[in-house]
């Protein structure tokens, strides 16, 4: 089914009203019949993925409580947290000003109106997402870009809710801008590198290191909060145990522990170039409940440093 939705959406993205209606009408439909269903398709959905039956009543799984958090937790900071734009404020909040304007991604505009964005203004790269949504970007670099073509994507970003299929809330509530960022590189060119705090009430317990290359792509490597390596490994991706604790790991460790600090889990994402720590996001549902622990042991091993609290 959802090889015949891609096929319909890729035959229908030059036609933007419909392409619109089919994704709205999409996400609605799964969303009514995961909770019309007790959650079924979901179960489905998590056990065709992990290989073992998802316990709500009693989840005890990383994975599990991802999934109960999705359809329990409405705790208001998740939606201003999981918004891009409103994240800044939330950021400089936590950390005060001075020390957020350091590792804030410089903001170049920011609007809901896509034919506005003054691109003559803008450098000869930069980065274009939503606020509301996750994965979705854009990548102009020196300045190679079709106005028109960007215009109509940002327009029909904004006109598609995002994360309602996948039951994932605090991407709903969001008033929708398009976000325009400087592009962060390293001197070579590539992405820079990226690491993945995980952290529970506030505590780091896992760091996942992902760093890029020209010839190899992207590699992804465990390691705990003490930077000793783990045999974590993630569906895909090659790893690089050889990977050195960076120079200033305990200062992006203190800011981790900062904005994680209201939350009993979040994954805060944070860039590196040449000693220069930059605020990437805070993820509340990673890969929406479904990431693939190899071995298992480690999806049972995070879900206990978790311990939940329905109240909030």
């Amino acid at each position: 089914m959802n090889k015949i939705y891609q096929k319909m959406k890729e035959k229908l993205k030059d036609y933007h009203i419909l392409f619109v209606a089919l994704v709205i009408v999409r996400n609605r439909f799964f969303y009514f019949l995961n909770k019309m269903s007790n959650y079924r398709l979901e179960k489905i959905n998590f056990y065709r993925k992990l290989g073992y039956p998802l316990n709500l009543k009693n989840p005890q799984s990383y994975n599990e409580k991802i999934i109960w958090k999705k359809i329990h937790d409405r705790n208001p900071l998740l939606v201003i947290t999981s918004d891009k734009y409103e994240v800044r404020s939330y950021v400089k909040k936590t950390l005060g000003e001075e020390k957020a304007q350091k590792i804030l991604i410089p903001l170049l505009f920011v609007t809901d109106q896509p034919e506005t964005i003054p691109f003559e203004k803008l450098p000869s790269s930069f980065i274009i997402k939503p606020n509301h949504a996750s994965g979705k970007k854009i990548i102009v670099e020196n300045g190679h870009y079709n106005r028109e073509n960007t215009i109509n994507i940002c327009r029909r970003w904004l006109k598609t809710p995002y994360g309602m299929d996948k039951l994932e809330w605090a991407y709903q509530p969001i008033k929708r801008k398009i976000v325009i960022e400087q592009l962060l590189q390293k001197d070579d060119g590539t992405a820079p590198e990226r690491y993945y705090f995980q952290m529970f009430h506030g505590k780091c317990k896992a760091v996942f290191a992902l760093i890029k290359d020209k010839i190899n792509g992207f590699s992804v490597t465990a390691f705990d909060e003490k930077w000793t390596y783990l045999s974590l490994k993630s569906s895909g991706f090659p790893q690089k145990p050889e990977i050195k604790k960076p120079k200033n790991y305990e200062t992006m460790l203190e800011i981790a522990e900062k904005l994680s600090k209201p939350f009993d889990h979040v994954r805060v994402d944070l860039y590196n170039i040449n000693g220069k720590i930059y605020f990437g996001e805070l993820t509340h549902y990673s890969v929406s409940g479904k990431m693939a622990f190899e071995p298992r042991t480690f999806d049972f091993a995070f879900g206990s440093y978790w311990k939940i609290e329905p109240g909030y």
